[in-house]
């Protein structure tokens, strides 16, 4: 999966969790850097796309962050940050079942081999979270999905991973793709293996070419386990 030994070390992140198919799951590989920083949510910036496969160091820096690096180059940088403020409302998970039907990423998907959202991605081996629109008027700007964790040790990077896609599918990003850019998260607590989760998304405003989205893990009684907010970046038109 991912080696990693001690608090100031290489980073690799396996080809299986990638999002566009030559780099890592944006999501993901935020979740791998925040585990060497202390603090109860975490702000990770993504400079570069992460490559797959490939030995990273993790170097300490101000204020408790740390930065990794390809070369002398920053790929990312994860610093302490405040709990995201903005709470979305959990679902039944039958709800979240119905909704997935409308999942727009079906057909036209950028990534269609996306660790976290790809539909070209078999059960066990990709999490195949198909967050679609909400049966309700009064959330128009909310998708929603249900989880069920596999065999693979859930744990912080997967909760991270999937906060990652189904905030972003919260606009139709099948004519215009976007990549993460920035994702602040809190882990209350990981998903268990095996057990039925809500995983929700909400569009919070456009600004050129950011988008800014936040997204809610919730088991199946409605406990909130973690909470993000996001900051993504429409690729230009060629």
């Amino acid at each position: 999966m991912t080696e990693h030994s001690g608090r100031d070390t290489e980073l690799t992140v396996a080809a299986r969790f990638n999002g566009p198919p030559d780099s890592a799951n944006g999501g993901y590989l935020s979740g791998l850097l925040a585990q060497h920083v202390d603090a109860p949510a975490v702000r990770v910036r993504l400079h570069q796309p992460p490559p797959l496969r490939t030995p990273m160091p993790v170097r300490r820096a101000p204020g408790g962050g740390v930065r990794l690096l390809l070369g002398e180059d920053t790929v990312a940088e994860a610093v302490p940050a405040p709990v995201p403020a903005r709470r979305i409302e959990p679902v039944p998970p039958a709800e979240a079942e119905r909704a997935s039907a409308g999942y727009r990423g079906r057909h036209g998907h950028p990534f269609p081999t996306c660790f976290v959202c790809g539909p070209a991605r078999r059960a066990g081996d990709g999490l195949r979270l198909f967050a679609g629109p909400l049966d309700d008027e009064a959330r128009t700007d909310t998708v929603a999905c249900a989880w069920t964790p596999g065999p693979d040790p859930a744990g912080v990077p997967l909760a991270w991973a999937a906060l990652d896609c189904p905030g972003g599918w919260s606009v139709d990003i099948t004519g215009r793709p976007m990549l993460l850019g920035q994702l602040t998260a809190a882990v209350f607590a990981v998903p268990r293996p095996g057990e039925l989760h809500v995983v929700l998304g909400r569009l919070l405003g456009v600004e050129g070419r950011k988008v800014h989205t936040a997204s809610a893990l919730y088991d199946a009684a409605g406990a909130e386990l973690a909470r993000a907010e996001a900051v993504w970046i429409r690729l230009r038109q060629p």
